[in-house]
């Protein structure tokens, strides 16, 4: 992990800080892997390498490079080793790195397995992996490989929820039983109550998940991740509970309100300025629906303004086309925007989305005899 820190500290441009961090890397391998420091610090010495490099500092980094080659001249050849630790390493930070890196992960743990079968930590990191490729093919049973590596990690509940979301449609008992296990021991990492929440969303018990995942907030609470998760179970809250609802009591409407707040509150920390077309889409539905139609106008004015691809096109004026038909009540703006997405040559759902709520306003304006010039534009454009 310090090592991955000091990366992210040099995309950054603080070189200096990278190196404060290549030290305490080098010193937690001290301490940790005693017996094995010489190769376990190959990694951070290339770093180290690297980094005085870029600093300008080329007699330090020859002085890491020619380290590297020393250790591996002494293990195998120069600049070369194989190293089942090693491979693991570079897996574990591909694993960290997003699921584009997801394959090149899976092969570092296949080859170091290939030389330890039953490292506990080989089989944490292949079945792991596995878990997050969605492109898994299907010969590979993820929910095997995460079997074995609990047998091998039993003490690993992060290990059981990932079995448990598997398990979830085919034997939910025992997904269950395992969810449980994880929750009923102490203590709680953030990643484990992460998901727990996942499991229990997907079991549509929103509000179990939400307590969770504010359990993990405390725990990292800069975790703009997190925020966003939970901003996004709130929204579904809202959603589910009151999206075709126009009357309620007043004990509802404050629960609404409630809930719409949550939802704001937490995009807002998740998006941190950043502008992103997620959040502000959200941001500009919980305003709607509560009625704060001009904050929810300007966060629509904001994707209008973005070059978004064609789907993102079609997604924005299908969203803003019911702002204006259902709280706007402006059906004119509604139909315009729906045309406006259905032109877009991109086959998707929302296109079929939007040509559906045509059709239904063509068919009600049709039977009110409506001769307008833009129902007939509509008519004309449906072909009806």
């Amino acid at each position: 992990m310090y090592n991955l820190l000091a990366y992210i500290k040099h995309l950054d441009g603080q070189d200096k800080a990278a190196l404060e961090c290549l030290k305490k890397a080098e010193k937690s391998i001290q301490q940790e892997h005693c017996a094995q420091a010489e190769v376990r610090n190959l990694v951070t010495w290339g770093n180290y390498a690297w980094v005085n490099y870029h600093l300008g500092k080329r007699e330090e980094a020859q002085a890491y490079v020619d380290k590297v080659k020393q250790v591996c001249e002494k293990f195998s050849n120069p600049f070369s080793l194989e190293c089942p630790e090693l491979d693991s390493e570079e897996g574990w930070a591909r694993l960290k790195c997003g699921n584009n890196k997801l394959k090149r992960a899976i092969v570092c743990f296949e080859k170091a397995l290939e030389k330890h079968p039953h490292n506990p930590k080989f089989a944490s990191g292949l079945a792991i992996s596995r878990h997050c490729d969605s492109d898994c093919p299907a010969p590979v049973n993820v929910m095997n490989l995460l079997r074995e590596a609990i047998e091998l990690n039993p003490d690993n509940k992060y290990l059981k929820l990932l079995l448990a979301l598997k398990l979830q449609k085919k034997n939910k008992a025992e997904g269950e039983k395992l969810v449980e296990e994880s929750l009923g021991e102490g203590p709680y990492e953030a990643g484990v109550l992460q998901q727990a929440a996942k499991f229990y969303r997907t079991g549509g018990d929103l509000d179990k998940a939400i307590e969770l995942l504010e359990r993990a907030s405390e725990m990292l609470p800069n975790s703009t991740r997190i925020h966003f998760t939970i901003g996004t179970y709130y929204r579904e809250k809202v959603q589910k509970n009151f999206g075709g609802s126009n009357r309620m009591c007043q004990e509802s409407e404050n629960l609404l309100q409630y809930q719409i707040q949550q939802g704001i509150d937490r995009f807002k920390k998740a998006d941190n300025n950043r502008n992103t077309s997620e959040v502000n889409l959200s941001l500009a539905f919980l305003h709607a629906t509560a009625g704060e139609y001009n904050e929810a106008e300007h966060y629509y004015q904001q994707e209008f303004s973005k070059d978004l691809s064609p789907l993102q096109k079609q997604l924005l004026h299908l969203y803003y086309g019911n702002f204006q038909s259902f709280q706007m009540k402006c059906e004119e703006k509604a139909i315009h925007h729906y045309m406006e997405g259905v032109k877009i040559n991109h086959a998707s759902k929302e296109k079929e989305k939007m040509i559906g709520k045509l059709y239904t306003i063509a068919k009600k304006r049709r039977y009110e005899n409506r001769q307008d010039s833009q129902t007939l534009e509509l008519l004309e454009f449906l072909q009806l």
